[in-house]
């Protein structure tokens, strides 16, 4: 593997690592199949990239793309608690409508970002701050603080008070209702930071990829559902923090793997083979921890 091409997984990885923060906070916390993730990356893509051609400031559009994705998390929620349609259900509803919504907002398929400002040019070289790292390495150091910032900042939300009553709200909402949280709140404010945190990602890939495309969130919710799983199965921590932690190594070691897997000549994969190698990652990150107990089990016999 090259070193543009290891560079752009561990990219790849921390943009994505954001989207496992999310699955995490809807899968795990609030125990809420989501699917709206593959229409809020590209909606927060499509949002920051508009916002951009118009000649808006970078950081004002991104943050427009992680509001719009958390929009979608609304809609998906607001339909479940105030009309008790299934949670999965009313995802895919949501999904399907953020294409066409999404091909509104850009007016095309895609739109390309290469002559324009990101928040990523005062980094580069001609910017404000060019010259304190190479080219090749600004991407995935910005991306490694942010989603490091990322990591902190939901840590500290679910150690707080309302972080607990979300946490009771996925655990148990019977007693949580019991003790007077009110779960429905709970669940809408938790989707809705989900799929921000998803938005951000999409507008972050489309400002380090130089481009919008109204399918870049095809596979997303897999893509999330394998940072959480491989994170899991390296990093078994039961600690809020670490679990949060394992979401990002497991976005990265999931790209790494993919990479290196498309890398090998004599497997013979190529880049229409991505969905068939992350079937086949996530099959074998749910497979190892129960083989691993089998045979812990019967070494303790």
């Amino acid at each position: 593997m090259s070193s543009i091409a290891l560079l752009g997984a561990i990219e790849l990885g921390l943009i994505y690592a954001l989207v496992g923060l999310g699955v995490y906070l809807s899968f795990r916390v609030l125990d809420f199949p989501d699917l709206t993730v593959d229409g809020s990356f590209p909606l927060g893509a499509a949002v920051t990239a508009v916002l951009l051609v118009a000649g808006a400031d970078p950081w004002v559009a991104t943050g427009a793309g992680v509001v719009a994705g958390a929009l979608a998390g609304f809609v998906t929620a607001f339909v479940t608690v105030r009309f008790g349609v299934l949670h999965l259900l009313a995802s895919i509803l949501t999904m399907i409508a953020l294409f066409s919504v999404n091909l509104r907002i850009m007016g095309r398929p895609n739109i390309a970002l290469l002559t324009e400002a990101t928040v990523l040019t005062p980094w580069l070289s001609g910017g404000t701050f060019g010259g304190l790292v190479a080219d090749e390495y600004v991407r995935p150091l910005f991306l490694a603080v942010v989603v490091l910032a990322a990591v902190a900042l939901v840590a500290a939300f679910l150690r707080s008070e309302a972080g607990l009553a979300m946490r009771a709200t996925g655990a148990n909402p019977r007693m949580a209702r019991a003790q007077g949280v009110r779960t429905g709140v709970q669940i809408i404010v938790g989707v809705m930071l989900s799929n921000g945190l998803v938005g951000l990602a999409g507008a972050l890939f489309a400002q380090t990829n130089g481009f919008a495309d109204v399918t870049s969130g095809v596979g997303t919710i897999v893509v999330g559902l394998a940072a959480v799983i491989v994170g899991e199965t390296f990093i078994p921590r039961r600690r809020i923090f670490w679990a949060l932690v394992g979401c990002v190594v497991g976005a990265v070691i999931y790209r790494l793997a993919v990479q290196t897997a498309l890398s090998i000549d004599f497997l013979g994969l190529q880049a229409s083979d991505l969905n068939l190698a992350t079937a086949l990652l996530v099959l074998v990150a749910l497979v190892l921890p129960k083989l691993r107990h089998r045979v812990r089990t019967r070494a303790a016999s």
